[in-house]
């Protein structure tokens, strides 16, 4: 599994705040009111990111020797995973947020208080949601062993480095 990459958080924040802004301008051409996001919102995204990463400690403190705990490795992947989700659900609710809040600077009235800071507070606690994820994701990391740069044989060991065998079982004939 490789790290999340910056450009997926960039992409998925612009077409959230694509989704965002194409929601509020199709509620409006329907007469309706605004999108506005539940006080709710923001709060489960912080639980969210705090959950992620208090999962990830433990799988931090096994691989860095400080618990002798042993770590279940698809528990451990299953983490790693979910931290990475975390953080482009974070990346997206952010853009909406950021939608959310374009649209509403784009009309000519101004935006109530009300449905201003539950935006800015979503967008506050979805990038709280991104940078969890991430920090969980890197505790799920371990180091790199000497042995993965050698997969045919031991890192400086007794076996001479060998080329790798093409075709099938009968290849070495």
């Amino acid at each position: 599994m490789t790290r999340t990459h910056p450009v997926s958080l960039v992409v998925a924040a612009v077409l959230g705040g694509g989704a965002g802004y194409l929601l509020d301008q199709l509620l409006t051409a329907a007469g309706r009111a605004t999108f506005t996001p539940m006080v709710s919102l923001p709060i489960m995204l912080v639980v969210l990111g705090v959950l992620v990463v208090a999962l990830a400690i433990p799988i931090r403190r096994a691989t860095q020797g400080r618990s002798h705990a042993a770590v279940n490795p698809f528990r451990a992947v299953r983490i790693a995973m979910l931290a990475k989700a975390s953080s482009l659900l974070g990346a997206v609710f952010g853009g909406v947020g950021i939608g959310l809040i374009l649209f509403l600077f784009s009309r000519p009235a101004e935006p109530s208080i009300g449905s201003l800071s539950a935006q800015i507070a979503t967008v506050v606690c979805a990038a709280l949601l991104v940078a969890a994820g991430l920090i969980a994701e890197h505790l799920c990391t371990i180091r790199k062993d000497d042995d993965d740069e050698h997969p045919g044989g031991a890192a400086g060991g007794d076996e001479p480095d060998r080329p790798p065998l093409a075709g099938g079982s009968h290849a070495g004939e």
